[in-house]
Formats: C-alpha cells, sequence, structure tokens
C-alpha cells in the first residue's frame, strides 16, 4: 500500500497503526481498515478518500448480499449527499464500478437527498445503460428514495374494509402477488441504511427516523416489528455508549417526543449513561418469546416463527454488526455468517 501525505490512524488486526488510504488504494486493503474508517468518519470527515473506501467495498463484494450491506450504501449515499457541489465529481470517480455492483451507485445517489439527484442519474445512465430500468423506476417515482420510504403500510380502515367485502368477486381466484412495498417495519436493512447515513454525515435526521421505530419495540403486533424496534432501540443505545454527541441529542429530544417514544427512549438514555446493553438485549429476547408463546395482537400463528433463520426477519447484521467486533464491541458473526436470525443472533449471546 502506498503511503498519502495523509496518513489516518486506522484499527488493523486489533491494534493500533497508522494506515494510509490513498486515493490509489491497494485493492486487497482489508475491509476491516475500512470499517473503522468508516466508524469514525463523522468525527472527522475525509472525503477526498471516499472513492478509495469505496472500492475496498467493491473489491470485498461487500454488497454481494444486498439485505447484508445497508450500512454501506448508507455510508455512500450519505458521502454523496454531504457535499452537492462536488457530488457529481465524487460518482464519477467512483467508476468503473463492477458490473454486479452497479445498482449500489443508484441507490446511494437516489437516497443520497440531493437537490439534483434526478440529474445526477441521468448523467450516469449512459455509464450503466443495463440499470436503465432502475434509473427510470427512481426518476418516474416507482422506486421511492429513503426519505420517501414509509415507517409502515397504513393500514384500511373499516370503512375500506366494507368497501372490498361489497366489492370483491367471492367467486373470483384472486393471483397472489409479490409484495415488493418497501417500509422501514418490512426491510430490517434499512435500519443499517440510515446508520450509514449518519456516519457519512453525522446528520440528525437519520437518528429521528431511527427514534420513530422505538415503540415498535413495546410491539405485539408482527415479529417483523418486534425484530426492527427492538434492534433499533440496541443499536441506538450501543452507539451512545460510544457516541457523547449523540447521547447529548437524545437526551435534549427525550421532552419533545410522544409518549409512545418516550418509554423506549428513555431506557436507551439509561442503557447508554449506565452501560447496561446486555439489559436491553434481555428484554428484547423476551418480548420474542412472549410473542411467540402468546401470538400477536392479531392473533396470528407464530408456532413457526421460532424456525425462521435467515430470510424473513434476517437482521442483515444490522448495523452495529456490520461494523463487527472490533469496531464497536458487538457480536456480530456467529459462525461464520455474515446475517443471522433475531433469535438465533440474541440466543447465541447469553
Amino acid at each position: 500500500m502506498r503511503y498519502a501525505a495523509l496518513i489516518l490512524p486506522l484499527l488493523l488486526l486489533g491494534s493500533s497503526v497508522r494506515a494510509a488510504v490513498a486515493p490509489e488504494i491497494d485493492p486487497r486493503a482489508s475491509l476491516g481498515v475500512v470499517q473503522q474508517w468508516i466508524y469514525g468518519y463523522r468525527a472527522k470527515p475525509d472525503y477526498a478518500h471516499v472513492p478509495a473506501a469505496v472500492r475496498v467495498l467493491f473489491h470485498s463484494q461487500t454488497f454481494k448480499e444486498p439485505e447484508s450491506a445497508g450500512i454501506y450504501l448508507g455510508f455512500i449515499a450519505g458521502a454523496i449527499g454531504s457535499n452537492p457541489a462536488k457530488a457529481e465529481q465524487l460518482v464519477n470517480s467512483f467508476f468503473p464500478v463492477p458490473p454486479q455492483d452497479e445498482w449500489v451507485i443508484v441507490r446511494a445517489i437516489a437516497y443520497s437527498g440531493l437537490p439534483d439527484w434526478r440529474n445526477l442519474l441521468r448523467q450516469i445512465e449512459p455509464n450503466i445503460p443495463e440499470r436503465r430500468i432502475m434509473i427510470e423506476s427512481y426518476l418516474d417515482g416507482t422506486l421511492p428514495t429513503l426519505a420517501e420510504i414509509p415507517l409502515e403500510d397504513s393500514r384500511p380502515g373499516m370503512l375500506d374494509k366494507l368497501r372490498n367485502a361489497f366489492t370483491r368477486n367471492p367467486f373470483k381466484k384472486e393471483e397472489k402477488k409479490l409484495d415488493t412495498k418497501l417500509t422501514f417495519a418490512s426491510s430490517q436493512d434499512l435500519l443499517d441504511t440510515l446508520w450509514g447515513y449518519y456516519f457519512a454525515t453525522g446528520s440528525h435526521v437519520p437518528i429521528m427516523r431511527i427514534v420513530q421505530m422505538l415503540p415498535w419495540s413495546k410491539s405485539r403486533d408482527t415479529l417483523d416489528k418486534l425484530t426492527v424496534g427492538s434492534m433499533a432501540r440496541y443499536t441506538l443505545a450501543s452507539y451512545a455508549v460510544r457516541d457523547s454527541s449523540l447521547r447529548e441529542f437524545l437526551r435534549d429530544e427525550l421532552p419533545r417526543q410522544s409518549e409512545a417514544v418516550k418509554g423506549p427512549l428513555t431506557e436507551v438514555i439509561q442503557a447508554a449513561d449506565r452501560v447496561e446493553l446486555g439489559a436491553v438485549r434481555r428484554d428484547a429476547l423476551a418480548a420474542v418469546e412472549e410473542l411467540k408463546a402468546k401470538g400477536s395482537d392479531a392473533r396470528r400463528n407464530l408456532d413457526l416463527w421460532g424456525q425462521v433463520g435467515v430470510g424473513a426477519i434476517a437482521l442483515g447484521c444490522v448495523s452495529a454488526a456490520a461494523l463487527g467486533q472490533v469496531a464497536v464491541g458487538i457480536p456480530c458473526v456467529i459462525g461464520g455468517a455474515t446475517s443471522q436470525g433475531l433469535l438465533s443472533f440474541w440466543e447465541k449471546q447469553q
């Protein structure tokens, strides 16, 4: 690896060393170096070295499993959005992009929050013609930007249910369609993406979005919501332990929040102040066990949920886990796997 004039102190293989993340970084550089660099980026932004870090992510096949790469996608999106004047230059520096990873650039631009993100997408389309359909889907609004993704699906009211009951043909066999609608309640990797955006920008906008998910940690409606809400609470507490500015922000926000948010947010702040993450984890595991035993509020059959692993409720190495043990002290990789179901993840921590 060639050393540039600017040297970044990074953690490598568990020991502190002086490592250079140069624009022409050796593509064989450790992913762990970039992970630690990302975690510390908001405290000391190093915009010039973002292209080098992104090339390491591509070379390491970080985006091979999209559902476990949300934190890196969020970081790239945040880096693009953090400097609108240089956004086009930054995006151009990513090319050439491995064909299998071209979707990352498209989605990062759409998620960046840039005022002119649509024009930037149009400009890169000639470079990645095979992603034309994806680009057009963002441009025409078929695919939502990060800010447009709702927390959860709106539930039909009583009148809507009655209208559907009277207008639906009971003898018509309805074709079951794949539900591709994105919501934070049903897509756990979006929590990762918000954390990645925060690491790149230090913005509190993604933090407030995560705070809005906290009432789900008390939810007994669906396992998806309980999963996302519990991980939102756990990761907020975990990062706040190490980030005093985040702790102060959460403490300042507490009086302004709704009653539904105040309870779990108070737990987050107390766990961070006292460094009692184990209590948060145990409470979440107990909630899952209760949901399994008693069923949801909608009385859905949960008998098989305890057997679900990677898949419907896969965490995709949610946020803290994506950075690994060395970076943030949270066990993530269990038995060599890069993602685990919520039950498996927590049970193995006991």
